[in-house]
């Protein structure tokens, strides 16, 4: 038996004793090029979210402004010097409060917007209705705390219209007890129609004939989206809201709270991005502690990540993985 032989025989013996193997390789093989335009973005998460991993040791040493490997460890003093203050606490409890706030009022609105975008029966009138509410989201938190401070500013049109109807003028934007509001309403306003996109994707790959039949039967608009178009989105909407929930201590919206924070609101306001920003740029924190207090944030994320992903699976639905 020559070599080549000898190896092909070695081969198939191997196949025959695995066949899981064997079917893997061919499945990746016929798969091939799809593999290839992954190399990329593979190597883009490498790049750019994997190796500045290397970081995170920073958590634990005392930054001395030459490298990473040659600072001083300190151990856990930098989460204990974040733990054991008092504005910490503050920016926490902050930080939870407009973050689930955004999951309690803010998640549900897409999807009820693309239920109702759905039953438009003109099709240039939902095409209409996507564009007007998706326009926003291309409009920088910039741009928007502008608008709202022209809005709902001292001197704004919502305080001129109160005024000409003989009330007394309010000022939203450094009220503290209305603030929250504005931020869950603003963002509502700008990703509305941006949210709505994935749903409506969703929704249309529902077989047309579901409705049809639905409607032979008898259903009504409310029943056939009750019995037909839920059901089809439901696991979009379980995953979305798995995804949501892992990014809790990201997800209080630090571009839209830096634009349009001010001092009088400032102790209702104030979550961890923030507070990390002005303890980095602005009072001059080791870069230690303000790594401390990022690696703290993506534990927790993890941590209602993956609880949030087995309570899914755990009702007999399709989680993450």
């Amino acid at each position: 038996m020559t070599k080549t032989e000898a190896a092909h025989a070695a081969s198939l013996t191997l196949k025959e004793s695995n066949p899981a193997r064997g079917k893997r390789g061919r499945a990746i093989w016929e798969s091939r090029y799809l593999y290839v335009l992954l190399l990329p973005l593979m190597a883009y998460m490498a790049l750019f979210q994997y190796v500045p991993m290397y970081g995170l040791l920073l958590s634990f040493k005392e930054y001395n402004y030459q490298s990473i490997t040659g600072s001083p460890w300190t151990g856990l003093d930098n989460f204990r010097e974040l733990f054991g203050m008092y504005e910490f606490k503050r920016v926490f409890s902050n930080t939870l409060i407009i973050a689930f706030g955004r999951l309690l009022f803010e998640f549900p609105v897409p999807i009820l917007f693309a239920l109702l975008i759905n039953e438009v029966r003109r099709k240039r009138a939902r095409t209409f209705y996507q564009i007007v509410y998706t326009f926003p989201h291309f409009l920088s938190w910039v741009i928007i705390s502008g608008i709202m401070l022209n809005f709902l500013g001292d001197m704004g049109v919502f305080n001129i219209i109160l005024q000409s109807l003989g009330m007394e003028k309010t000022n939203l934007l450094t009220d503290a007890g209305s603030f929250k509001g504005v931020l869950f309403g603003t963002s509502i306003w700008k990703e509305l129609g941006w949210g709505t996109i994935i749903y409506l994707a969703a929704i249309s790959g529902i077989n047309p004939e579901m409705y049809e039949s639905a409607e032979i039967d008898g259903a009504g608009r409310l029943r056939k989206i009750t019995a037909i178009t839920w059901p089809a989105i439901k696991g979009t909407v379980l995953v979305l809201f798995i995804l949501a929930l892992g990014n809790v201590m990201g997800g209080a919206g630090f571009d839209q709270i830096f634009n349009m924070d001010n001092a009088a609101v400032r102790d209702s306001s104030d979550i961890l991005d923030t507070y990390i920003y002005r303890a980095t740029f602005l009072q001059g924190a080791s870069f230690g502690f303000t790594t401390a207090v990022s690696l703290f944030k993506s534990v927790i994320n993890c941590l209602l990540l993956l609880a949030a992903h087995y309570a899914v699976k755990s009702r007999g639905h399709g989680g993450l993985f």
